[in-house]
């Protein structure tokens, strides 16, 4: 990712990133990620298929993060034109759940095997968007850039609710916990294990609008 420069004075701003642009973007939106996960270098190559695969999906929408000089950023409530010289620094997409994704089908076991009746699981799981990923590179985070880009993508949604996965972490004790509980998302299940990943999730949920 191109670094940002301290010595200049940059506000960040969101942008709508349709399917060409996410392509053109691809590898810095990954090293977006690679980045705030922590993730060893090389995860990307891994990643881009299936983000590839996944801006497929009916539904789907991507917002990126700028760093734009401060006087070239767009007014508030405005979506600007993607500038392709200045550096990403953040990332989020998702697109319309359906029965026939596997994550949406991990989540269905889930629930069931927590004993939910039938009557709620198709609450949760019939009208929602999937927010599948939402990341900000640590020289961006301190601005609320997360909460804008959340904003931003579920902007105007048709869906009747939000669902997402995240780690758990001990006491809900990090940015994305603290971003999630201050929006307003809720426990849909906890400490649930994805089939081929040991660690436990959260699976969140809201209404829309946000």
């Amino acid at each position: 990712m191109r670094p940002v420069d301290p010595q200049i004075a940059w506000t960040p701003y969101t942008v709508d990133l349709d399917r060409e642009e996410f392509a053109n973007r691809l590898h810095e939106a990954l090293s977006v990620y690679v980045t705030a996960m922590d993730y060893p270098r090389g995860t990307e190559f891994h990643r881009a298929p299936m983000w590839t695969e996944h801006s497929t999906r009916p539904g789907w929408k991507a917002v990126g993060a700028c760093a734009g000089q401060e006087d070239t950023v767009a007014p508030e409530n405005s979506v600007a034109p993607v500038d392709t010289s200045a550096p990403l620094i953040g990332i989020a997409y998702g697109y319309r759940g359906s029965s026939d994704q596997w994550w949406h089908q991990q989540v269905l076991h889930g629930l069931r095997r927590s004993g939910r009746p039938q009557s709620e699981i198709s609450a949760i799981l019939d009208d929602y968007f999937e927010l599948t990923e939402l990341h900000v590179h640590p020289s961006g985070q301190g601005h609320r850039l997360g909460e804008s880009l959340l904003r931003h993508l579920l902007r105007d949604r048709t869906e009747r609710s939000v669902l997402l996965s995240t780690p758990e972490v001990y006491d809900e004790d990090n940015r994305a916990w603290r971003l999630y509980r201050r929006l307003g998302f809720q426990d849909v299940l906890r400490r649930f294990r994805f089939a081929g990943d040991s660690r436990p999730f959260a699976v969140l949920g809201r209404g829309l609008p946000l």
